[in-house]
Order: structure tokens, then sequence, then C-alpha cells
């Protein structure tokens, strides 16, 4: 098992989704074989970056990068994680790795939202671009928004009572 990799989990085979385990989020890359992947990186990324990838959320522009696994993943935990494969077909492995190897070395757009590392990779494996860590975000932003408006709401009530009482 190679070191990064959680226990217990199988080992990556061409065309699975990798979902690596930064700090403050998960940066995803797809395996291509031979210990290699490909993924988005911030066109100033080193390999192993790892927290320091973080940049890529303040860059518009990424590039399609082919590296070992080891090196993406650096210090993080890493898993194998084809987590739609119940809700969408997999497009066959072959196909995953000739279309994510033509756009090795590209650079391209990326905005956080719309068109980050995990919108790539499920594009590249399913072929929708999809981000649950954005949704999730929105989700979680949303919540706690709807919960601040509602101490406001209720510290505006309790302040107007408060005066009409004096």
């Amino acid at each position: 098992m190679p070191a990064g990799m959680l226990t217990g989990l199988p080992e990556p085979k061409p065309g699975d989704l990798i979902e690596i385990f930064r700090p403050l989020y998960r940066h995803w890359a797809i395996y291509v074989g031979d210990g290699y992947v490909i993924h988005l990186a911030p066109p100033s990324e080193f390999p192993g970056a790892g927290p320091a990838s973080i940049m890529s959320a303040l860059t518009d522009k990424a590039i399609v990068k082919k590296e070992l696994l080891s090196d993406v993943a650096g210090r993080d935990k890493y898993q194998v994680n084809n987590k739609h494969d119940s809700e969408y077909t997999p497009l066959p492995p072959n196909k995953i790795i000739q279309q994510a190897e033509e756009l090795v070395g590209q650079e391209v757009l990326y905005k956080l939202t719309s068109e980050n590392c995990e919108h790539f990779v499920n594009q590249l494996r399913y072929g929708v671009p999809r981000s649950d860590q954005v949704r999730d975000a929105v989700k979680t932003v949303g919540i706690v928004g709807v919960g601040l408006a509602a101490f406001g709401l209720i510290g505006v009530m309790l302040s107007r009572n408060k005066k009409q009482k004096q």
C-alpha cells in the first residue's frame, strides 16, 4: 500500500478518482496508472505542494499536470473515491485516460465554485462536472446565513419589546 493511502482501501486503478485530504479542503486527481495522476494545479504550484496548493483558490487559471501521486499527495492522506458510480455510469478507463492525457500541459480556466479540481475529475470520469465540496459549502453558508438572520430578527424583536415596556 502506498505511504499516504488510507488503510483498508483498494489500490487505485486507471480511471479512479483520488481524493487527497488537504488541511482545509479536498484536492482531487484522476489515477492514470504506474503511480501517476492527472490533476489541476495553479501555474506556480510545485510537486508535493500539500497545503500550499490552497493557492489554487486565489487564481483564475490552472495547469493540467501529470505527476506521481506520491508527489501530489505529499504528506497528506488520500483514498480512491469513485463516489458517484451509483449515480452515473463511469466512462471506460481507456477513454478517461485518453481525455486526461490530451489535456496535460494545457492552461485552463479555474473557478473555485464552478471549474475546480473536483469538477475536472468528475467531468473526466462521468462526463458530468460537479463538486460536492462547493455544494456542501453553499449549503453551510446558507444555513449559517439563515441562522444569523434569525438571531438578528430575534434581537430586533427583543429590542423593540424592551423599548415598548419602558
